[in-house]
């Protein structure tokens, strides 16, 4: 079985800094690590290649040059190959571009029969681009998987996440499946795997190289552009009423018919 999982490096923290000038993050200075959720979806992609005891798993991700230090984590891991899709040219893409890009590099590897994402990254936290690239490549989804009940070679079972508890969906593969943090434990990178990762060349692929369309990637193929990036202003009011009961529960009361009616 060959499964393929997308990965994205995010800033290690949550004091993300913006540019004004750009509005887009500044990463300088501060510490990346993998997306969190992309570790979960390794896990799940390595303990299905060894339950079956045959298969691969390939990773892939878009971004700068120093993504590479993201997918070296996961072959640690025991990912088995893994791409990286960095050009100039992919700079500044909104969801769609990232889910077109990453289908096209996905029709360059060959025939997959899976392929699993983390149900969102921290940094955007959109949970747009796993349904976006389903709907590129063409394949049945399942999003907010928290467990995989059975897999073949033609089909998967698996309990999807709902507010009010879980769904059991069947689809046929290949598909593609997005996976919340219940679904398992991520292992850590053995030293056998950091001395692979550390040896190992991670190929990097341009537009040219995946055959993309070059007015669907980056800004040219971003329909949603951010216009201004701000913390909202926080503003607190407090009145305090020193009464009796009686006359404390009426003032009270028309102070929160005032606020209801400002608001209406």
């Amino acid at each position: 079985m060959k499964i393929i999982v997308c990965i994205k490096q995010v800033p290690d923290t949550t004091e993300i800094k913006i540019d004004p000038e750009t509005n887009t993050l500044i990463r300088e200075g501060v510490e990346s690590i993998v997306n969190p959720f992309d570790l979960h979806a390794v896990e799940e992609a390595l303990k299905i290649k060894e339950n079956s005891g045959d298969g691969q798993v390939i990773a892939i991700s878009m971004g700068p040059p120093q993504t590479k230090d993201a997918l070296k984590e996961v072959i640690a891991m025991g990912v088995d190959k893994a791409y990286l899709l960095s050009a100039k040219e992919f700079a500044g893409a909104d969801t769609l571009a990232t889910s077109y890009t990453l289908s096209m590099a996905i029709k360059n590897l060959g025939s997959y029969d899976l392929i699993i994402c983390g149900k969102q990254a921290i940094d955007g936290d959109t949970a747009q681009v796993g349904p976006g690239l389903a709907g590129q490549l063409n394949i049945p989804q399942i999003t907010y998987v928290k467990k995989i009940e059975k897999i073949d070679v033609t089909s998967v079972r698996v309990q999807r996440m709902t507010e009010e508890g879980y769904e059991i969906i069947e689809t046929p593969l290949p598909a593609l499946l997005t996976v919340i943090k219940d679904i398992n434990i991520p292992r850590l990178p053995t030293l056998r795997g950091k001395l692979i990762a550390k040896k190992i060349e991670i190929p990097v692929l341009s537009s040219q190289d995946i055959g993309a369309d070059l007015e669907k990637i980056g800004l040219s193929g971003s329909p949603t552009q951010v216009i201004k990036v701000f913390s909202p202003e926080i503003k607190k009011e407090s009145k305090i009423f020193s009464e009796d009961v009686e006359n404390g529960v009426d003032k009270v009361a028309q102070a929160l018919k005032e606020i209801v009616e400002k608001i209406q």
